[in-house]
């Protein structure tokens, strides 16, 4: 398995390279792996989740363990970064392709430490109650909020998609620095997880990013729009939702190639 830190001292397998975007799918060379332990983290589900990523998301991640266990917090779980060489993957996950999105847990109530088993069996609880419209109240807790403020310091985060109760809940909650909140945005889903999203590293013109998240913090009109949806939810298209292709130069490394 090749660190992170090798990686960075140059003992990775190829070059990094990223191609494509979360919208537009991608691919990725010399990809990084996620360790199954490290300090403040630990990587769930490893018989059907993928954990490569672009060295500088790796860093980030065990970075980010660190600053939980500092913060006292349980280690936080790890599931879907990406796969080996990127592209799409199973699960219905449509923009974990280039290695820079990562799915994180909320739950921060204390724990029993992982065993070979449970490590594959483990649940991530859910936050959100079941009409939607704001978080179960025994899950919730100041903790919650320090995570999610620690992964949105970490370097060069795009953004980190929550579900809309928990947004609203934050927008309820945090008072003094309130900057941060910028990076929480509104997503379906996400209700015992957040996705967190880098941008693309210096150096990588392949990769395509996303404009930014709009000023401000979130918490006006676009927020309420999520819960206008819960009383007028649109009618089902009978289409799958479709996953991005990655692009045509992403073709040999997709095929392991390099």
């Amino acid at each position: 398995m090749i660190s992170a830190l090798a990686f960075l001292l140059g003992g990775a397998e190829a070059p990094e390279r990223i191609i494509g975007g979360p919208s537009t799918g991608g691919c990725m060379a010399g990809a990084v792996q996620l360790p199954a332990q490290g300090d403040g983290f630990a990587a769930i589900h490893l018989a059907n989740s993928s954990f490569w990523g672009a060295s500088e998301t790796i860093a980030r991640l065990e970075l980010l363990g660190e600053r939980v266990r500092a913060a006292g917090l349980p280690d936080v779980y790890v599931d879907d970064i990406s796969r080996r060489f990127g592209g799409p993957m199973p699960g219905g996950h449509l923009s974990h392709q280039v290695g820079l999105d990562a799915d994180v847990g909320l739950d921060v109530r204390p724990r029993p430490a992982l065993t070979p088993a449970t490590r594959e069996t483990v649940e991530l609880p859910n936050l959100v109650r079941p009409d939607g419209r704001g978080v179960v109240p025994e899950r919730w807790s100041a903790g919650v909020v320090t995570l999610l403020r620690l992964a949105a310091g970490l370097p060069e985060v795009d953004r980190i998609l929550v579900n809309p109760a928990i947004k609203r809940q934050l927008c309820q909650s945090v008072t003094g620095d309130r900057t941060w909140l910028r990076l929480i945005r509104p997503w379906y889903g996400h209700a015992a997880h957040m996705h967190i999203r880098f941008r693309c590293p210096a150096g990588q013109a392949e990769c395509q990013q996303p404009p930014p998240p709009p000023v401000g913090d979130g918490c006006d009109a676009t927020l309420q729009w999520w819960f206008d949806q819960l009383d007028h939810p649109p009618k089902p298209s009978g289409a799958p939702e479709r996953v991005p292709t990655p692009p045509a130069a992403c073709r040999a490394i997709l095929a392991g190639g390099g």
